[in-house]
Formats: C-alpha cells, sequence, structure tokens
C-alpha cells in the first residue's frame, strides 16, 4: 500500500531507526490505547513501539485495540528510543461471500465455564473437508455467533481467518448450522389415548411423544417405564422421537442418603391446594446437618408411613439428591415415637368406622384394646316377658321380601330383690330356637360405655312354658336353597318357612317330613301324624296337578278323577304332597294313576293317598351317559333321563318299554325323568342269513382255484427308517412325521 509523506509532519522527529532510512513502513497491532498515547505490537518482529495520539491520521474515536496500523519508525530525541510515527489504520481484508461447511471436532470444556488461567483462552476444533483430505481448525468461544454452546459432532459453517502475528489459521464467525441427535433418557411419566410424556434425565423437563414414535410393544408401555429417545425440533417445540425400552432402573434421577437424619417440621403440606400454588414440594424441614442448619423441602410422596405431620412433628428422614440439578429434599420421612411428647396433642381412642368426625395420626393397637361394652361375668335367670314378633304371614314368599324385626323382646328378672327388665335381640340368641313368651331363660347382660345402656345377650332356653301358643302340624312340601314350604295337615295350603327357623339339623329334613310349627315363629322336631287309610286301589287321572307343577293356579291342592268303572266313575279326590307315593314325582295334568282314599283325623276329609302314576313309554334313544323316552311333558314330546336313573343297573335299548316318574327341576323349569324301570325289552333286530348263491360260492373256492380271488403283494411294506417290515418297538411321533 503506497503512502504519501505529505500527509503527515514528523513534529521534530527523525524519520529512521537503527540505522533504517526514512520511509519505510511497518505494520503493527494496537495492543493498548490511552487517552494522548499507546502501543503497537510490530507484525513483522519482536518490538513493542510507542506511539503518540497526535500521530494518527484519522478519527481516533474509531481507533481501538485490536486495529491493524501501518507506520514508520523514528526514534525519541530525549530518550533515543524507537517511537511508532506516522500512523494510518488499515482496512480490513473483506471476508469470502462462500462460508466453509465443516463439523465439530472437539467442544469447548464446559467445566472451565468460559475462564481458563491467566494468559489462555479455552479453545475446541472444528474440521472440513477440501478435494478429499481434511483440515483442522481451532475456536474460541468469542468465534461462535449467537452465544449458544456446541457440542462434539454439531454440523457447523465458517469462515477462515490468519493471525497476523503467528500466522496460524483457525475457524471465525461460526454458525450452528444442525445440532447432533443426542439419545436421551427418561421416565414415561404420563400415557394417554395417542400419546404421553417423558421425564428426561439430563435436565428438569417433560418432554412430548406420540405412540407412532414408540419402537416395541404398545401394549406393555406403562407409566414408570425406562426409556430412551432422540429428541427432535418440530414446529418450534422439542418432541421424543424413536423411544425404545431400556431395562427397569436403568434411569436413575436421584441419589438417597443411606445416613438418616432427625429434624422438626417447620412448614405441612396443605390439605388443600391453593390455585396459585405450583410447587411440587410445599413442606419444609428444618434439620442441623454436619455442623449447619439446613431448611430441606419435601412433597406428599415422602411420607414413609403416610402420616398426617403437623409442625413441630420431630421426625426422621433421609436426604435425597437430584442428579439433574443436585436439589436436596427430604424424603423417606416418618415420624419419631417421641414426636407427641414434644407436641402435647390429645390423643384418643377409638375403632375405625364410618363417622363425619376426621381422625389423623392414626396408631394401630393390639386388638382387643378398644372396647365398647362391658357383658356381665353373671348369669341372671328370667322369663321372657315380650318375645321379638317379626312379619311373618301365612303363604308368604321369599320374593316378597326378608323377614324384617320391628321391635325388640323384654326379659323380666329379679337382681338382689329388685324385679327389673332388659331387652333382648335375635343375633343375642345361642341356638336357632325363639324363645317364647312366658319361657323360662339364662342370660348375660350388656352395658354398652357411652350410653350406659344394658341388653340381654348370651341368652339360652331354659324351659318352654307349656300354655304357649298351639303348636302346628304340616308336612314339608317344598325345599329351595335357603328356604321352603310346609303344606299344612289340613292339606289345603302351604306356610312359607326360612331355614334360620328350623330347630335341628337341616341336613335330615327331606321331602314329606313331618313337622311341628308356630305361625308367628319357627319350626319344632318332627312328629309323626296317622290317617285312616282305606285298601281299595283305584285306577284315576290327573284334572289338576298340584300349584308347585302348575303355578298359575290358586288352588294348591291337585285333583284326580276316578275313571275305572264302577258306582264312584267319574267322582274326584284332592291330594296334596303327602299323597305321593314318591314326594319328588311330578304328576302332570291328564296323567292316569292309581291311589287310595284316606280320611283326614283333623277334618274327616277324603282325599287321595298313595298316588302312583302309570306311565310307561318307549326308549327312543340311549346316547352315552343319556337317553329319551317318548313321553309328552309340556311342549317337548321327548323326556330326558340319565342312565344312573335306570334301575338294576341295566342298559336300556331303543324300543325298551320303560316305567318311570318325572322330576321338574325348580332352577331351570325343566323336566326329567327318574326311577326308570325296564318292563319289557324291545325286539331285537334279525340277523339276514347269508344268500345260498353266496354260501354255495364260498364252499367251492379252494386254493387251486386260478379264479379265485389272490392277494398279491406288489411292494414289500417298509417301516419310516425304510427298514423292512414294522418296528415292535414304536417311537415318540415327531411333529409333520407319519408312523
Amino acid at each position: 500500500m503506497s503512502f504519501d509523506p505529505g500527509m503527515l509532519h514528523n513534529n521534530g522527529h527523525t524519520a529512521y531507526a537503527n540505522g533504517t532510512g526514512p520511509g519505510i513502513r511497518e505494520t503493527g497491532v494496537v495492543e493498548k490505547l490511552l487517552t494522548s498515547y499507546g502501543f503497537i505490537q510490530c507484525s513483522e518482529r519482536q518490538a513493542r513501539l510507542f506511539f503518540h495520539c497526535s500521530q494518527y491520521n484519522g478519527n481516533l474515536q474509531e481507533l481501538k485495540i485490536g486495529d491493524d496500523v501501518e507506520f514508520e519508525v523514528s526514534s525519541d530525541r530525549r530518550t533515543g528510543k524507537p517511537i511508532a510515527v506516522k500512523l494510518l489504520k488499515i482496512k480490513p481484508e473483506v471476508l469470502p461471500e462462500e462460508r466453509i461447511a465443516g463439523q465439530v471436532v472437539s467442544a469447548i470444556p464446559t467445566h472451565l465455564d468460559g475462564k481458563s488461567a491467566p494468559g489462555q483462552v479455552p479453545t475446541g476444533s472444528v474440521c472440513y473437508e477440501r478435494n478429499g483430505e481434511v483440515f483442522y481448525l481451532t475456536y474460541t468461544p468469542d468465534d461462535v455467533e449467537g452465544n449458544i454452546h456446541l457440542d462434539t459432532g454439531d454440523k457447523v459453517s465458517f469462515y477462515m481467518e490468519t493471525n497476523k502475528h503467528t500466522g496460524a489459521v483457525s475457524a471465525h464467525n461460526i454458525h450452528l448450522v444442525k445440532k447432533k441427535q443426542l439419545r436421551c433418557q427418561g421416565v414415561v411419566c404420563a400415557t394417554k389415548e395417542a400419546f404421553g410424556f417423558i421425564e428426561r434425565a439430563d435436565v428438569v423437563k417433560e418432554i412430548f411423544f406420540h405412540y407412532s414414535e414408540f419402537k416395541g410393544d404398545l401394549e406393555a408401555l406403562q407409566a414408570g417405564d425406562d426409556v430412551e429417545f432422540t429428541i427432535k425440533d418440530r414446529n418450534g417445540k422439542e418432541v421424543a422421537t424413536d423411544v425404545r425400552l431400556l431395562p427397569q432402573g436403568t434411569v436413575i434421577f436421584e441419589d438417597i442418603s443411606i445416613e438418616q437424619f432427625e429434624g422438626t417440621v417447620t412448614k405441612v403440606i396443605p390439605k388443600v391446594p391453593t390455585k396459585n400454588q405450583n410447587d411440587p414440594l410445599p413442606g419444609r424441614i428444618s434439620a442441623r446437618i454436619g455442623f449447619t442448619d439446613k431448611e430441606l423441602l419435601f412433597g406428599e410422596k415422602d411420607t414413609k408411613s403416610k402420616v398426617t405431620l403437623l409442625e413441630g412433628d420431630h421426625v426422621q428422614f433421609n436426604i435425597s439428591t437430584d442428579r439433574r440439578d443436585k436439589l436436596e429434599r427430604a424424603t423417606n420421612i416418618d415420624i419419631l415415637s417421641d414426636t407427641f411428647s414434644f407436641t402435647k396433642e390429645t390423643r384418643e381412642m377409638d375403632m375405625l368406622s364410618a363417622q363425619r368426625n376426621h381422625a389423623v395420626r392414626i396408631k394401630k393397637l393390639p386388638k382387643g384394646t378398644v372396647s365398647f361394652h362391658t357383658q356381665s361375668e353373671q348369669r341372671f335367670v328370667g322369663v321372657v316377658e315380650k318375645e321379638i314378633m317379626a312379619a311373618t304371614t301365612k303363604n308368604a314368599s321369599p320374593s316378597k321380601g326378608k323377614e324384617k324385626e320391628t321391635e325388640e323382646g323384654m326379659i323380666a328378672y329379679e337382681d338382689c330383690g329388685v324385679k327389673l327388665t332388659v331387652s333382648y335381640h335375635t343375633k343375642d340368641l345361642e341356638g336357632a330356637c325363639h324363645p317364647l313368651a312366658g319361657d323360662k331363660v339364662e342370660f348375660s347382660i350388656n352395658e354398652v360405655k357411652r350410653t350406659g345402656q344394658q341388653s340381654a345377650v348370651s341368652i339360652r332356653i331354659l324351659n318352654r312354658n307349656a300354655t304357649n301358643t298351639k303348636r302346628l302340624q304340616g308336612f314339608v312340601a317344598t325345599l329351595k336353597d335357603n328356604f321352603g314350604f310346609i303344606e299344612t295337615a289340613n292339606h289345603d295350603q302351604e306356610i312359607f318357612f326360612h331355614y334360620s327357623e328350623l330347630c335341628g339339623d337341616l341336613e335330615n329334613l327331606e321331602l314329606g317330613d313331618t313337622v311341628e310349627y308356630t305361625l308367628s315363629k319357627g319350626k319344632g322336631n318332627k312328629v309323626s301324624a296317622e290317617k285312616d287309610v282305606g285298601a281299595t286301589v283305584m285306577l284315576g287321572k290327573v284334572i289338576r296337578p298340584l300349584r308347585s307343577v302348575d303355578p298359575s293356579q290358586t288352588e294348591y291342592q291337585g285333583l284326580i278323577e276316578i275313571t275305572e268303572e264302577g258306582a264312584t266313575k267319574g267322582q274326584s279326590y284332592p291330594f296334596g304332597i303327602m299323597g305321593m307315593a314318591n314326594k319328588a314325582d311330578c304328576l302332570q295334568k291328564g296323567e292316569m294313576v292309581k291311589f287310595q282314599v284316606c280320611t283326614v283325623p283333623q277334618t274327616g276329609q277324603k282325599m287321595a293317598c298313595n298316588v302312583v302314576p302309570q306311565r310307561r313309554a318307549l326308549v327312543e334313544c340311549v346316547k352315552d351317559q343319556f337317553g329319551f323316552i317318548t313321553y309328552e311333558v309340556g311342549e317337548s314330546k321327548k323326556l330326558f333321563f340319565h342312565v344312573k336313573e335306570v334301575q338294576d343297573g341295566l342298559e336300556l335299548q331303543t324300543g325298551d318299554e320303560v316305567e318311570f316318574s318325572v322330576i321338574l327341576n325348580q332352577r331351570t323349569g325343566k323336566c326329567s325323568a327318574c326311577n326308570v324301570r325296564r318292563v319289557s325289552e324291545g325286539p331285537k333286530p334279525v340277523v339276514t342269513p347269508r344268500p345260498d348263491r353266496l354260501v354255495n360260492r364260498l364252499k367251492s373256492i379252494t386254493l387251486d382255484d386260478a379264479s379265485a380271488p389272490r392277494l398279491v403283494i406288489i411292494r414289500q411294506p417298509r417301516g419310516p427308517d425304510n427298514s423292512k417290515g414294522f418296528n415292535v418297538e414304536r417311537k415318540t411321533r415327531q411333529p409333520g412325521v407319519i408312523d
């Protein structure tokens, strides 16, 4: 570059230095700049020259440290030292328009935080390819545009710059082109219908992901699973892609201390969060850790025993340190047993129950510690003054509702010469029998602690009152799952009863058993009853079945009409369950029966008894364990039977004539045959003899006859292993191999 000496004046300085002639110019860099002078570092030699601001040609306000300048060397006439004169700023070269594309090879260390030892600047390196050869350049934090941190593998673009002092080439004006896709880890924290969220392990942040990005069995994905993923930018937001499962326990967010600490609760978690409360760790615990007083945070999930914490509680805990942001919090918080001596709170004892008062800080006590009542050890003897009346009516049905107690009973007794009364309930009775008015009973007295109310418990009947209500007799007509019906002694109606009212063993109760009972409560033991039965056996026809067979009819009794010739033909007799020879038999309308006539002692009414159905039909077919009889019952023309119902263990064949009884399944409403007895065997199939022509042909065949059929072996049989014949020992069949 040319220089016009006429542009500057030397102010008395001679333009030479160390024997160099005037007019020789050098280049350098402004190293220090003060108000009226500065210093220049020479680019071509190791020298540092002083200059006065009056020697600068141009606007001094635009000159700054680091600018390239051109100057001449002169000497100070007072000291004789070389100085720079006639300074002129060199315009920087225009950077090329084309940027170089490259990649970060070594990122600037982050642990230095942009700082290093005095006189040193932290550097990184980038590389680029040119004509098949790779070149490496260094860069500093000041060379990166946008104040961003570059990671190894990031795609970048830059200009090259040559240092005038050292001649070293470095990267300058670096722009980030594409961030490297790093695999991150996290834990699935929420799953929705088509997407979910992952809590990241590198930063305290959640990231969105769509189910289409999950590489695995979506049905097995659930909250709490450890995953790894890649972060991509979509529509200006970060999303997780290529999500894959990791072994459980891979991702760890926090480190929990082994040592336990003690502290005091200074702030509790509010029961009802406020609208503006976004703090997930609202609780505070004050503790002395080491020689320092600390206040630690905690949340709802950090309490070990889920106990309700109050301010001032003395607790023990572990310290959890988050690996991402080093946040410390208290966890595994457990209240100490001596905390109640610190808080001075009032403790109560009770059993867990549904109540409006809200119990907190519950401590489990040994079973039996809390009791609401006391029971006397002394046994008392009294008389039932008032028995418990329940809603029991004649012809009651279980579908009408359960029996309900309308009031409590009352027992009169004496204690130390004083006449007293005490109430009792059904649940306090010993045994299934209910005491009646006037019965003598033994009992204990139970007193409720809170109210002082007394009642009789453990009640046992000693003697029955002879003047009690007259007990009635009847017959068991129906037995269901937990209830049944009793046919009255007059055989004209049925009474409902529940199994809980039975005094005796339920397993021994059968259809037709004679029982005694009262209409208010209970049944008694089985009794016997006698009837006047006639000797004549009659033939009749069922013109009306029992109500248990046809629930649509209003009359309980069935009706049989005499069909045999005689003076009484056309006369009809009623019958009940006790009139059946087989109590489980199901007589249908129109069936022919044999029966006898008996007289009921209580009323003198004549009824049919020992009724035996006259059923005969043919076996239509027999299958494995069941068969069908050609007998019409209801809408079906075939009657089902099981082979175990066939008497004498006979094997029935199609066409056999049988006698049987019909029973009704109360649960399904279908009929089937029982007590099946074979009357006569059906016709056996006749074996057709061979035709004479075939018999004669077989007789005439000889081994030497050439016209006789012959067996010719065209190939010897071979086994699976290609051996002749077949092996005696069969091998295990393999899939796809035919023996």
